[in-house]
């Protein structure tokens, strides 16, 4: 990291190429760039993970790409997190991450890598809410984690629309706020995360 500046992980709650949250993570970081942060885009589908289970656990112990990720966790200060909804609930990728890296080593329970970190949540969902429900309960689970969560959102609802064949935003209104989400995030950042 150079100097003093901020780091932002930003990802994903789905593993498609194609996915429309993936596309909005990317959007908000150019926010999060405008602030002079650094950032850090991680793709999900290049860390696959098995569903978190104890008796895997103990048997195998902690899965190598949850150490992989956890060292990304631990070099940022904020974090920017796309989910979409499924049946009204948060991405299940996105829990499973979690619970995965709420793990340590010896089989604990380890919040080293979200303590004292700030966090925008975001999603894209063809339906009429854009994801509003499931940021709920992304909410309550960061808060849990010891995460200060921005009281700012976004959710673009009829997202397949909202984007063109090359992945921009249709509408320069929606990108403006999706960008804007980033760069308050980076601000947030630097004042209740800084760098240590």
């Amino acid at each position: 990291m150079a100097g003093d500046r901020i780091r932002i992980l930003g990802f994903a709650g789905r593993a498609c190429r194609d996915s429309i949250n993936k596309l909005l993570v990317q959007v908000s970081l150019r926010g999060v760039k405008q602030e002079d942060a650094e950032v850090d885009f991680v793709d999900r589908r290049d860390y696959p993970l098995p569903v978190c289970d104890g008796d895997s656990e103990t048997k195998h112990g902690l899965p190598e790409n949850v150490e992989k990720l956890r060292l990304h966790f631990l070099s940022a200060q904020g974090l920017l997190i796309a989910s979409p909804e499924y049946n009204g609930f948060l991405s299940p990728m996105v829990k499973n991450t979690l619970d995965w890296l709420s793990r340590s080593p010896d089989a604990s329970s380890d919040l080293s890598a979200f303590q004292g970190k700030t966090a925008a949540v975001m999603s894209a969902l063809p339906g009429p809410l854009g994801g509003l429900r499931g940021l709920r309960g992304l909410r309550e689970l960061l808060t849990n984690l010891g995460i200060t969560v921005l009281p700012n959102q976004v959710t673009i609802h009829a997202a397949f629309k909202a984007f063109d064949a090359e992945g921009r935003f249709v509408d320069e209104a929606q990108a403006s706020r999706v960008e804007a989400l980033g760069g308050e995030l980076a601000r947030a950042t630097a004042r209740l995360s800084p760098v240590q």
